[in-house]
This record gives C-alpha cells, sequence and structure tokens, in this order.
C-alpha cells in the first residue's frame, strides 16, 4: 500500500523560508523530529533521511525560489514508511535526475535521492509542487 492512502501514525510540517539557512534548519529539524519519534540520531535511516532533505531543501531553495515564497517540509510516519515532502512555489520546473558530469560539484542531489529512497516523485500544487520520497522503515 502506498503510504500517502494510510493515516499517518505521526506528522511534522513546518515552512522555512526558502534561503540556504531555512533549508539548514530544515535538515537539522527533520533529525530532530525523527529522533522524538524513536529514530535515532545516527542512525542509518535517520542519516538517509537528513540527506533526502537536505538535498530536496537545496533544491527548493537553489533552483525553486520565488522571492517572497517560503518552502514547505512535511514528515508522516507510517507503520512501514516514512514519507518526506517539500514544496516549493515553482510548479513549472520539474525535478529530473541527470548524469553526473565529472568537471562539476554540483548536480549529483537526485541521484543520491534515488539511490536512498525506496520510491520518490512529485506531485502538483494549487501553487507550485511537492517533490517526495520514501523510506523503509527497517
Amino acid at each position: 500500500m502506498k503510504a500517502e492512502t494510510a493515516t499517518p501514525t505521526a506528522e511534522f510540517m513546518q515552512r522555512f523560508s526558502a534561503t540556504r539557512r531555512g533549508a539548514r534548519l530544515a535538515r537539522h529539524l527533520a533529525v530532530h523530529q525523527l529522533d522524538g519519534w524513536g529514530i535515532p540520531y545516527g542512525s542509518d535511516l535517520s542519516d538517509s533521511a537528513a540527506l533526502i532533505v537536505a538535498e530536496l531543501a537545496a533544491n527548493a531553495v537553489t533552483h525553486a525560489r520565488v522571492p517572497g515564497r517560503d518552502f514547505e517540509l512535511r514528515l508522516a510516519l507510517f507503520t512501514k514508511t516514512l514519507r518526506i515532502d517539500v514544496s516549493d512555489a515553482r510548479g513549472d520546473r520539474e525535478p529530473t535526475p541527470r548524469p553526473p558530469t565529472p568537471d562539476l560539484e554540483t548536480g549529483r542531489g537526485l541521484l543520491l535521492v534515488e539511490a536512498l529512497a525506496t520510491t520518490w516523485g512529485t506531485a502538483d500544487r494549487v501553487v507550485g509542487k511537492t517533490v517526495w520520497a520514501e523510506l523503509a522503515l527497517r
């Protein structure tokens, strides 16, 4: 069953400024919240979730920033899945993983998300889009 069709056992949602500082804060609050839910800081699941939040938040503030608009982080804990949603104000830019270029230091974020997540994708919103990823609970 897809996690989005079930009712989460726990949920966290917060808006952040679409800045590098906001993206960093989103990652820190995500691992803090997961620890509160019994997913210990420094565990494989916590580290994977932190990396996914960091990459999706960085994309939201780098590629999907609209001046004066925030981005939103939502964590939803289900029986077998952790779902991470990062919503931004740019619905006209779909994230697409691209082959890494050896001479560039950036551009590998979605490849990391793809490698760590059980599944990931995008969903349209009234304003903007949501990029989501799911991690299986071990």
